[in-house]
């Protein structure tokens, strides 16, 4: 194990249904128990999380925390807003404090490393389990909620602790906000005929595949969304046309769904679909949505140096992207 990023408690309440809670006792739909991002919880004794830096919080009492895994999984915790300490290939019970913690109040947040390219892990959360006698408890969380929508970029890929070091967390951690990275490596902007997932459609699902589930926008809602697509759509022939229209279409979808929300079109870093990004966002703004924003990133990083194959940014790159794009939300 080995400790990493300085974990700020910067979070924001996704509140799931249940159904069944029994409150203080650490099981999945514990209602002290705080989900953020997107959370599969039609089983009440296993919360799925698929999208990239979707992470837990809870606050417990007394000495010791151990998490509740289901099979192999890699996941970072942090507890009392300490570094996040890294757990490869564990699965079952995990203690996370080997060495008892002092007496009182403390607080645990997790994150799992997203499930993408040849890594298959199992991201299930069952549940965290506690000293006898001790108990969960609500932590504080904040208002604000910036949700982040794109593809490998987003999901941090190449970078040393993937969401925990791309751009989407570190600006949510700056900004003390709440954040949720609805990303996959290898996603389109438009759902191209050879199978690559067009995230105008796959914003709206709880889950990667096609078939998920609709997603419950009511469990949370984002005051700040920013987009970053359209590097991949070239790959797989996808017209100006056609990327104008999706982009048009996600920018209508995600504020049916967040009315509210300032919505932030990135150029890509790679300058694909500058006009058709521009174009769709005037769209939108001649008919009437006032907040919604184009950012030029033009001179954010430097391929040569900022990034690990001339398109995934390194730790170095996404500090950077951090640096330029808070301000713009902050």
């Amino acid at each position: 194990m080995c400790a990493v990023l300085v974990g700020m408690l910067a979070v924001v309440a996704t509140a799931a249904p249940r159904s069944a809670a029994a409150t203080g006792d650490g099981s999945p739909t514990d209602s002290n128990i705080k989900y953020f991002g997107r959370w599969d919880t039609r089983s009440a004794s296993a919360y799925v999380s698929e999208w990239a830096g979707a992470y837990v919080v809870v606050g417990f009492t007394e000495t010791t925390v151990k998490l509740r895994q289901r099979r192999t999984i890699d996941l970072f915790a942090s507890i009392d807003g300490g570094p996040f300490v890294s757990y490869v290939n564990v699965s079952g019970t995990v203690n996370l404090t080997p060495r008892p913690l002092t007496a009182g109040t403390h607080t645990l947040r997790v994150s799992y490393r997203p499930v993408a390219g040849s890594y298959h892990g199992d991201a299930v959360f069952q549940g965290v389990s506690l000293d006898p006698g001790a108990r969960t408890v609500a932590p504080t969380v904040p208002s604000r909620i910036i949700e982040f929508v794109g593809d490998s970029i987003t999901v941090g890929q190449r970078s040393s602790r993937q969401a925990l070091t791309a751009y989407g967390w570190l600006v949510g951690e700056r900004l003390r906000a709440g954040h949720t990275q609805i990303a996959v490596g290898g996603a389109c902007l438009y759902p191209a005929s050879d199978g690559c997932i067009g995230m105008s459609e796959r914003f709206l699902r709880t889950g990667l595949a096609q078939d998920s589930p609709n997603w419950n926008f009511s469990r949370y809602q984002a005051d700040t969304v920013v987009i970053n697509l359209g590097t991949n759509d070239v790959g797989h022939g996808v017209t100006s046309e056609q990327f104008r229209g999706a982009y048009v279409t996600l920018l209508r979808n995600v504020r049916a769904k967040y009315p509210n929300a300032t919505i932030h079109a990135m150029q890509t870093f790679r300058k694909r679909y500058i006009t058709e990004t521009k174009a769709a966002v005037k769209t939108v703004t001649d008919a009437g949505d006032t907040k919604v924003r184009y950012i030029d990133t033009t001179g954010w990083i430097d391929e040569a140096t900022d990034t690990a194959d001339n398109v995934h940014p390194n730790d170095t790159g996404h500090r950077k992207i951090a640096d330029r794009l808070a301000p713009l939300l902050g």
